[in-house]
């Protein structure tokens, strides 16, 4: 995977990130399924830190059943998911799959909360899933 960058649907967010990705995996929680409007949402981890981000973002926070705190950051002037902190991983900050500037960057390892999939969510059967999110 190479740096990435991208930008929310009307553009008043953009960012890029200066180092590599950690890795990316789908997401099938509850949660998830309700921001993204889908069966689950793409995610791309880097390294707290290496992210820049152009534009002022909106926040939502929610107590997830771990205990941890997940902080969704959105584009205030169109709704676009850009950004996600999840309390119980510091060391990584999180990307939406879908704000990327080009798609192909985005290469799935995993599905985490792959108990909570819908049926009709298809997964690639070869992507390494979890019942709920794995220790890190």
């Amino acid at each position: 995977m190479s740096k990435i960058s991208g930008e929310c649907l009307c553009g008043y967010i953009s960012y890029s990130c200066s180092e590599e990705p950690v890795m990316a995996g789908h997401c099938q929680c509850t949660d998830c399924q309700k921001i993204s409007g889908a069966g689950h949402i793409a995610n791309i981890a880097i390294p707290r830190g290496s992210l820049t981000i152009s534009g002022d973002l909106a926040f939502h926070e929610k107590q997830t059943d771990s205990g941890n705190t997940v902080r969704r950051g959105f584009c205030p002037r169109c709704g676009s998911h850009i950004y996600a902190e999840n309390s119980g991983m510091p060391q990584f900050e999180f990307i939406r799959a879908g704000s990327l500037h080009d798609l192909e960057q985005s290469n799935p390892t995993m599905v985490v909360y792959a108990g909570s999939g819908a049926s009709w969510d298809y997964m690639d059967p070869e992507l390494q899933k979890f019942e709920k999110m794995p220790e890190m």
